[in-house]
């Protein structure tokens, strides 16, 4: 189903740097994608495949900050024609595939990267539907979140890195699919000082056994509550999402 041009809106994302169309209606990126691209350790020349890529946005801040040999996988034609038409507008070099993560197209499967980062659907196959279908699928995890990193494994060359945001209360089922893996990183995500995590980061290599890692939170937001109009993004939390800078680990 393709977007009509007049239900598209322009967004902003680093302070202005990118540049992204996206549907007014259905699934629309926010700021995990920029998290996700914020906690890749990727180096100027390598490889990256940002996996579900949806209009683009994480490959595209990923590359933004550094450059990158850039390519995505998204599964719905609208998403996917809007992602090359973004890479497009903001001269970003990007190899697109469109098909199924859980099976995609032959000359992906004969590739593999230095690092994939995968922003996974948030809710389970047996979750209430989205009356919008591009949002429901865009949100619903299909073939299941194991499956969904075990597939950005089987794109990781070996040592190279997978990078993964999803709920804190799946930490246990991420940890479980990434078995084989190692030197893992967790990095807890909270949206206050002293409030529980609802997402974390997860960075893992693939074919070593360093140990896990359990990192110190990244704090989203100043104070304990939202008072007042503006983003109260904690200073931390700006330089990422503002200045498109690197996530500690």
């Amino acid at each position: 189903m393709a977007a009509a041009a007049g239900e598209l809106g322009e967004d902003m994302y680093l302070d202005g740097r990118l540049r992204l169309l996206q549907p007014r209606a259905g699934y629309r990126a926010g700021t995990d994608p920029v998290l996700l691209a914020a906690a890749c350790p990727a180096k100027a020349g390598e490889s990256a495949l940002d996996m579900g890529c949806g209009i683009g946005t994480a490959g595209f801040c990923l590359a933004a900050r550094v450059p990158v040999r850039l390519s995505g996988i998204e599964i719905q034609s609208a998403y996917a024609a809007l992602a090359a038409r973004n890479a497009e507008r903001n001269g970003i070099p990007f190899t697109l595939y469109e098909g199924d993560i859980a099976d995609p197209p032959r000359a992906l499967r004969n590739r593999v990267f230095d690092h994939v980062i995968v922003n996974p659907p948030f809710h389970e196959a047996a979750a209430p539907p989205s009356p919008t279908p591009s949002k429901d699928a865009a949100n619903r995890e299909g073939p299941g979140l194991a499956a969904w990193l075990c597939a950005g494994l089987a794109r990781v060359r070996p040592k190279g890195r997978l990078t993964v945001i999803h709920r804190a209360d799946r930490l246990a089922e991420i940890l479980k699919a990434l078995d084989g893996a190692g030197d893992i990183a967790i990095k807890p995500l909270t949206a206050r000082e002293g409030r529980d995590a609802k997402r974390v980061i997860v960075r893992a290599r693939k074919g070593v056994g360093t140990r896990l890692r359990l990192c110190a939170p990244l704090v989203l937001h100043d104070g304990s509550s939202h008072g007042a109009d503006g983003d109260d993004f904690s200073a931390a939390a700006r330089a990422i999402l503002r200045n498109g800078e690197e996530m500690v680990f």
